[in-house]
């Protein structure tokens, strides 16, 4: 989650500062989702701050003010998990989000219309905190929990993450209407998405290997046919015994039809395993004029 800027006391002052500025733009951009989106529709986010939005309601303390103090422990659990940048870069997310929570918080909403709102509000909240994710930090301590509960229970931490929301979302059913509990897990589904695209980008690359008899064949149609770089891998078969050469080839999500097409069309017992990759550098990975 924030090991990508674990190191970044490498980075130059502009590349922190553009950092800086990253997030700070994304904890805006989620407390504008938040408060002038959600929860004036009584719609809600998962997390601490679905915890921070019960309490407020009940309280009359901004959730600002909840989002910052319940999150503290979290920063410092990861700071001894994660590391020092990350703990300081969700700090200033989260600082920022409790800030800008609190000075949004009595500005007239976008809509009162509740589908819009979660619509809308889902959106902005996937952006702000694809972008503070992207950049190194997070704006809720809900994951650093699940880590932490992961090393002690049988769960993964997507399961913990889903468990947790399963029950702030049911206790929102009891606390507003259980309309608006399913409006708020629409929401934070959309937001979700709205996450991986942000995090991953539009652009998803995917990761290809390819082991055939054949596999110059293949390898020459999939330079002059979609225009990638391959790379022969050197392998053995562990019960053979044989050694096969392996194509190792990245492309975008775009490309794999025609990737699946210009294998089969040349060996139809080859073997083809296709992955998701998060991020592509270096490399020759720009395609190729194709002639």
């Amino acid at each position: 989650m924030g090991q990508s800027v674990i190191h970044s006391a490498k980075l130059s002052v502009g590349q922190i500062a553009y950092r800086v500025i990253m997030i700070f733009i994304g904890a805006v951009i989620f407390a504008f989702g938040l408060e002038l989106l959600l929860v004036p529709n009584n719609v809600m986010d998962g997390g601490i701050v679905g915890v921070s939005i019960i309490l407020s309601h009940f309280l009359g303390i901004p959730i600002g003010v909840f989002i910052f103090l319940l999150n503290l422990p979290f920063i410092f659990i990861g700071y001894k998990q994660i590391g020092k940048t990350f703990a300081l870069t969700t700090s200033l997310g989260i600082t920022i989000l409790s800030v800008a929570t609190v000075l949004l918080h009595h500005i007239e909403p976008f809509t009162q219309d509740l589908l819009l709102a979660t619509i809308f509000g889902g959106i902005l909240l996937g952006l702000g905190v694809g972008l503070v994710i992207r950049y190194g930090g997070c704006l809720d301590g809900t994951e650093v929990m699940a880590i932490l509960f992961n090393k002690k229970t049988p769960f993964s931490v997507g399961e913990i993450i889903l468990f947790i929301n399963i029950a702030i979302f049911t206790i929102a059913g009891f606390v507003f209407t259980w309309e608006q509990a399913m409006y708020s897990a629409v929401a934070y589904y959309i937001a979700s998405k709205m996450i991986d695209i942000v995090v991953l980008g539009m652009e998803e690359s995917k990761s290809v290997y390819i082991i055939s008899d054949v596999i110059e064949d293949i390898g020459q149609a999939i330079m002059d046919r979609l225009g990638r770089g391959v790379t022969y891998l050197h392998g053995e078969g562990a019960y053979t015994g044989n050694n096969k050469k392996v194509i190792f080839c990245v492309i975008t999500r775009l490309e794999e039809s025609k990737m699946k097409e210009i294998v089969r069309s040349i060996d139809t017992h080859a073997f083809l395993a296709i992955g998701n990759i998060s991020e592509v550098r270096g490399g020759r990975f720009k395609k190729k004029d194709i002639h």
